[in-house]
C-alpha cells in the first residue's frame, strides 16, 4: 500500500488584480494545511471555485517539502467586476428603465456573455416598443489596476416605426388578403395600442414566414421560396414601415395515381370510396394525412385495431403530379371484453357507463369509442376524459378503458351586480350539475342530476328559483326536470308592477342527430298591481290576479363550439305554445304561439379571433275562444340590452292611448354582429339590430321597422360574459326614438 501524502502549507496567490478576498477562496476549498492530501478532492476544489463565476483561470502547483509532504500554491486569476453598467444613447427610454431589462449589476463577475445577451434583450425591448431600426452594441471600460470594468450600452434609437402596410410580390395564385389573415404581423390599427400590433418585431415576422410557405404548401406550392433576406423595408415617410414579401411560388402539385398496398381485407375499389384526395386534385399535405386518420377509422370501426397505414408519395418532376400510396399493415379483429373506469371518485361509474356507445361483447369499434369520449366530455363532469383499448390474455379481445379526471362540477356564487335596466341587484345561487338527492356522505354528488338554486333582490325586480332535472329517467335517455319560481318587476312599465309565480314540468330527449325534443307543462299566475292612476283602460282590465295553464313543445339544434364567446356553429329552435281551453286557468290567458330563433356563427379571421354572428328571431301568438285579446305581459316588444340595442327597453311595441307599449302579437327580429379581440379577454364589436313589433297576429309586414346600430365591448368577468353596447338609432316611430342608449348586462344573447 503506497504511502499517504500529507499538505504542508496552502498559499493562495492571485494573478493580476486581487478584487477578491482570500477567505472566499479558502470557503470553497476543501483540502487543508496538515491534512491527506487528495487529487479527488483538489479536482473537486477547483471545480467548485470556477463555479463561483469570480475567476477567469486557476491553477495549483505542487512544492515538495519532503518525500511525504507538498506544499499547495493555488494561483487564481480573477475575473474582472463590474464597477457600474452605463446607457448611452438613449434618449427615448430613461436609463432606469433600462436596468430593469438587463441582467449585469455592480460589483458582480464580469461576463461578457451575460453582456452579449442583455444586449440583445435591449434590442428585443425596444423593437416591442415600436423601435425596429434599433441597434444596440457594448463595450467594456477596464481598469486593470483596480480590476473593474465598466459596461456601456450604446444605443442607436430610431425612429418609433408603425406598419403602414404590408404587401407581397409574386403572389399569383393566393390573394393578399388570404395571406395577410395567416400572419401575425398587422399593419398598424385604432386599437394597436392595446393589442400590441402594428409595430415590427424580428422572431414574430421569421415565425410569419414560415405560416407563409406553410400556407403556400397547402395550397399545393411545395416548391415555394419566400426568402428573408428578399423582404424589402420601405419607408416613404417617418416612423412609417412599408413591408413587401417577395414570392416564388414555384408549381403547383396535383394528386397523380391513387394507390392501395397490402390491404386484404377491403377491396382498393372501397377504399378509393373511403378518402378525399382524387387523382386530379390540388396536393394539399394536410388533407392526405387526414384520409390516413380516415382509413385508420374505416379499419378501426370494424375492430382492426392494430391497422397502420403509411404514406408514400412519389413525384413526377415531368407532369407535376404526386403519385400516392397507401401501404395498409392489417391487423386482427378485436372485440370488447369489458369496461374498465378509472378515476371517478365523485361520480357513479353507471353515469359514465350509461353515456358509452359501445359494450362488452361488441366489435370494438374506433368510432363508437371517440362517440363515446365526445359524450362523456360533453357531460362537463370531468376536466379530461381518455378513452382507449387495452390488451387482455384472452385472443380478439381487447378491454375498453376510460380514464377520467373529474372537474369542479358545484358552485356557490353570491354578490351584486347591475344593469342598464335597474340600479343595483343583490344575489346569490347555488348549482350542481352533478347532483345526487339520495348521496348525503358524498354531499349530494355523483349521480348526473342538475340542481339549481337562485334568489335575487334588486332594486325594481326580485327573483326566487328552484329547478332540479334527472336526465336518465329509469335509466332511459330521457330527462325529467321541474322548477319552481317567483318573480317580481317594475321596469316592465311604469303604470303598474307585476309578480309572476308558478311551476313547470317538462321532459327533454335527443330526438334524431343533432336535434332535441322537450315536451313541457307550465302553471304560473299572474299579478298586476300598485296600477296608476292615468293609466289606460287596457291595462286596468288585467288588474289582479290571473292564472295561466300551458303546455310547450320546444324542437332545438346546437352545434355551437362553446355556448359562451361563441366562434362556429349554429342554434335553431322553434317553440309552440299552448294555453288556456282544456288546460284551464283564466279565460284571458286563452291563446298559442309559435316561435322560432336561430343564430350562426362565422370565424373570419383566426387573428384576433374574428367572428361573424347573425340572429333571426320570430314569432306569433294569437287568442282564441272567450278572450277577446292577449294579455300585454305575453306579448311581443323589442328594445333594450337584447334586442334593438339603439332602444329603450319595451319602447319598440304598438301603444295604447296614453302612450304607454302594450305589446304586440306579431314580430321580427335580426342582428349582425362583428366581433374581435382587442386584448385578452376584452373583445370590440360592432353591430346593426333591425326588428318590428305588429298589432295583429301573423302580420309580419316590417314596414314599421325599427333599426339601429353601434359598438360595444364584452369582457368576462368572474366567468361570467359582460356586454357593454352603445346604440345609435337609425330607424324608428316617433315615441321611441328617445336618442343614443347605452346598455350593459350579463350573459349571452341569442
Amino acid at each position: 500500500m503506497a504511502p499517504a501524502y500529507k499538505v504542508g502549507t496552502v498559499t493562495i496567490k492571485f494573478v493580476g488584480t486581487a478584487n477578491v478576498n482570500e477567505q472566499v477562496v479558502r470557503a470553497n476549498m476543501q483540502i487543508r494545511e496538515g491534512g491527506e492530501f487528495d487529487e479527488v478532492i483538489l479536482d473537486r476544489d477547483i471545480r467548485s471555485l470556477y463555479r463561483t463565476g469570480l475567476f477567469e483561470f486557476i491553477e495549483v502547483k505542487h512544492e515538495a517539502v519532503d518525500a511525504q509532504t507538498f506544499n499547495l500554491v493555488v494561483e487564481v486569476t480573477p475575473k474582472f467586476r463590474v464597477l457600474a453598467v452605463r446607457f448611452e444613447g438613449n434618449t427615448k427610454v430613461k436609463s432606469n428603465r433600462l436596468e430593469k431589462e438587463v441582467k449585469v449589476k455592480s460589483n458582480q463577475a464580469l461576463d461578457e456573455r451575460q453582456i452579449k445577451e442583455d444586449a440583445e434583450k435591449l434590442r428585443e425591448y425596444y423593437q416591442k416598443a415600436g423601435y425596429n431600426q434599433v441597434s444596440v452594441n457594448y463595450s467594456v471600460e477596464k481598469d486593470r489596476v483596480g480590476g473593474f470594468g465598466t459596461v456601456i450600452f450604446k444605443i442607436r434609437e430610431g425612429e418609433k416605426v408603425r406598419i403602414g402596410e404590408i404587401a407581397f410580390a409574386g403572389n399569383k395564385s393566393v390573394p393578399a388578403r388570404k395571406l395577410r389573415g395567416a400572419i401575425e404581423t398587422k399593419k398598424w390599427w385604432i386599437f394597436s395600442w392595446l393589442t400590441g400590433s402594428g409595430r415590427f418585431k424580428d422572431d414574430q415576422f421569421e415565425d410569419d414566414l414560415d405560416k407563409l410557405r406553410d400556407l403556400y404548401r397547402e395550397e399545393g406550392f411545395l416548391d415555394v421560396e419566400i426568402p428573408q433576406d428578399k423582404v424589402q423595408f420601405n419607408y416613404p415617410a417617418p416612423g412609417r414601415l412599408v413591408l413587401v414579401v417577395n414570392i416564388v411560388e414555384g408549381r403547383r402539385y396535383r394528386v397523380g395515381e391513387v394507390s392501395f398496398s397490402g390491404n386484404k381485407l377491403f377491396p382498393s375499389t372501397l377504399l378509393k370510396r373511403v378518402v378525399r384526395q382524387k387523382t386530379g386534385v390540388v396536393f394539399v399535405p394536410s388533407k392526405l394525412d387526414k384520409d390516413v386518420e380516415r382509413l385508420d377509422d374505416f379499419y378501426g370501426k370494424d375492430g382492426y385495431l392494430d391497422t397502420r397505414v403509411r404514406l408514400n408519395r412519389k413525384p413526377n418532376v415531368t407532369t407535376g403530379a404526386i403519385d400516392v400510396e397507401y401501404v395498409i399493415a392489417e391487423g386482427e379483429k378485436f372485440s370488447v371484453e369489458s369496461i374498465v373506469i378509472e378515476g371517478n371518485t365523485k361520480t357513479k361509474s353507471t353515469v359514465l357507463l350509461r353515456e358509452l356507445v359501445l359494450g362488452p361483447g361488441d366489435v370494438f369499434s374506433t368510432v363508437l369509442m371517440k362517440i363515446s369520449q365526445l359524450r362523456l366530455e360533453n357531460t362537463r363532469f370531468f376536466e379530461s376524459v381518455n378513452v382507449n383499448h387495452q390488451e387482455t390474455n384472452i385472443p380478439g379481445r381487447r378491454n375498453m378503458r376510460i380514464a377520467v379526471r373529474e372537474g369542479r362540477t358545484g358552485n356557490l356564487t353570491f354578490g351584486a351586480g347591475f344593469s342598464s335596466l335597474e340600479r343595483a341587484t343583490l344575489f346569490a345561487e347555488v348549482s350542481q350539475s352533478n347532483f345526487d338527492i339520495f348521496n348525503r356522505r358524498s354531499f349530494f354528488q355523483g349521480d348526473g342530476q342538475k340542481f339549481r338554486l337562485r334568489m335575487q333582490l334588486g332594486s325594481l325586480s326580485s327573483e326566487v328559483v328552484l329547478s332540479f332535472e334527472e336526465p336518465w329517467l329509469f335509466q332511459r335517455q330521457l330527462a325529467l326536470g321541474f322548477s319552481v319560481f317567483r318573480t317580481s318587476s317594475e321596469y316592465n312599465s311604469t303604470f303598474y308592477s307585476q309578480i309572476q309565480t308558478g311551476f313547470e314540468v317538462y321532459l327533454r330527449k335527443h330526438l334524431f342527430e343533432l336535434w332535441n325534443g322537450r315536451l313541457s307543462y307550465t302553471y304560473e299566475v299572474f299579478d298586476i298591481n300598485n296600477i296608476s292612476p292615468s293609466a289606460s283602460a287596457v291595462i286596468r282590465a288585467l288588474e289582479g290576479s290571473n292564472a295561466s295553464s300551458s303546455i310547450g313543445f320546444q324542437l332545438e339544434r346546437d352545434t355551437r363550439d362553446k355556448i359562451i364567446n361563441t366562434t362556429s356553429g349554429n342554434r335553431v329552435e322553434v317553440n309552440l305554445r299552448f294555453a288556456g281551453g282544456p288546460l284551464g286557468g283564466s279565460n284571458i290567458n286563452n291563446n298559442y304561439s309559435v316561435e322560432f330563433r336561430g343564430s350562426q356563427f362565422f370565424p373570419i379571421f383566426e387573428t384576433q379571433a374574428q367572428v361573424l354572428s347573425l340572429i333571426a328571431r320570430g314569432g306569433v301568438i294569437q287568442n282564441f275562444g272567450d278572450s277577446n285579446d292577449v294579455p300585454y305581459y305575453n306579448k311581443y316588444y323589442l328594445g333594450g340590452p337584447q334586442t334593438l340595442r339603439g332602444f329603450e327597453f319595451r319602447e319598440v311595441s304598438p301603444r295604447d292611448p296614453f302612450n304607454e307599449p302594450i305589446g304586440g302579437k306579431t314580430y321580427g327580429f335580426f342582428s349582425a354582429e362583428y366581433s374581435a379581440d382587442i386584448v385578452s379577454p376584452i373583445r370590440f364589436a360592432i353591430f346593426y339590430d333591425a326588428g318590428f313589433v305588429n298589432k295583429g297576429a301573423y302580420d309580419f309586414n316590417p314596414s314599421k321597422y325599427h333599426d339601429n346600430f353601434g359598438f360595444g365591448l364584452r369582457l368576462f368577468v368572474a366567468g361570467a360574459p359582460l356586454s357593454l353596447d352603445f346604440g345609435i338609432p337609425i330607424t324608428g316611430s316617433k315615441e321611441a326614438m328617445k336618442g343614443n342608449q347605452f346598455n350593459f348586462s350579463f350573459g349571452t344573447r341569442f
